[in-house]
């Protein structure tokens, strides 16, 4: 199965003076755990847990990022703080751990991350977003993030970034900075594909632009989470991506991209726009670029931009 994306990550191109974007399927608090209790379990628990597919990919992908790249920082873009009127960027000496979930066993709740943050870093970002014409603030560790869509504040890197990145980098990673940035409140489209591009120059700074979300997130129907019990609603906006994301030109492919929170199998696959959203953060900092597939795997798909 890891033969298809090992290939895709041998053949990045090596280019540390301008980094590609990505977009990655930042996976579930089951990544750490498989745990048939509680409805996490069948084919949904065997797709996302600790032996399934996603793991496999993250424990191949952050090794490959840091050799070929050599980042000097990582910004991650990750969901919304729905109640924020700017974007916040955390500013941590090192990073706390915001565990946005509930429902799961309590070992789930004492995963391990250590890593640390930047504040020239934090405020590179900050001003590359005000230069470009939107408001930001960095956010330091006694500052609570504010209540997300889901009903969870507090400060800390939240789930879609300290659950990869434990398989990605490992537990204790202190070599380079983190900082985390909140998309476009608003959830459109348009408008993360702007916040992207106000952040494209970090990549020629030598940092390394990460967007995490899913192709397919679907809380109320947990079919949608695995290939084996999704429906063909989930199936057809999952092959829209791919189509959208192949086409050449990128005039095109961007129109197309825009369109897929309305295909008639968007909300089949995503009752809000949160998880998805981070995919048009990752083509907006990679605009000028080829886009290419580098895990091509139901719901769980990873894209490369700016190539």
């Amino acid at each position: 199965m890891s033969t298809s994306w090992q290939h895709a990550l041998q053949a990045l191109p090596t280019t540390p003076e301008k980094i590609p974007v990505f977009f990655f399927a930042h996976g579930s608090p089951m990544l750490a755990f498989a745990r048939e209790e509680r409805g996490f379990g069948g084919p949904m628990a065997a797709y996302h847990g600790p032996e399934g597919p996603l793991a496999k990919f993250l424990a191949d992908f952050g090794p490959t990022l840091l050799k070929k790249y050599k980042p000097k920082g990582i910004v991650q873009q990750i969901l919304s703080l729905i109640n924020a009127k700017d974007k916040p960027v955390t500013d941590y000496a090192e990073n706390p751990l915001l565990m946005d979930y509930y429902g799961f066993p309590p070992d789930f709740y004492q995963i391990k991350f250590k890593s640390r943050g930047d504040s020239k870093l934090a405020q590179r970002v900050v001003d590359l977003y005000r230069q470009a014409g939107h408001k930001a603030r960095t956010t330091i560790v006694d500052e609570s993030r504010g209540e997300d869509g889901r009903g969870f504040s507090g400060p800390g890197l939240d789930h879609g970034v300290f659950v990869p990145f434990r398989i990605m980098f490992g537990e204790e990673f202190t070599d380079i900075p983190i900082v985390q940035v909140s998309i476009d409140a608003s959830m459109d489209p348009e408008k993360n594909w702007e916040a992207g591009k106000a952040l494209a120059a970090l990549r020629e700074e030598g940092i390394l632009i990460l967007s995490g979300g899913l192709t397919a997130h679907n809380l109320r129907d947990r079919t949608s989470f695995a290939p084996e019990t999704a429906g063909e609603l989930h199936k057809e906006f999952d092959r829209a991506i791919h189509d959208a994301l192949g086409v050449a030109s990128e005039k095109e492919r961007k129109t197309r991209m825009i369109a897929l929170t309305r295909h008639r199998g968007f909300r089949a696959s995503h009752p809000r726009e949160d998880h998805f959203v981070p995919l048009y953060v990752a083509a907006g900092a990679g605009e000028g670029g080829r886009a290419e597939t580098i895990v091509d795997l139901y719901g769980l798909a990873s894209f490369v931009f700016g190539i």
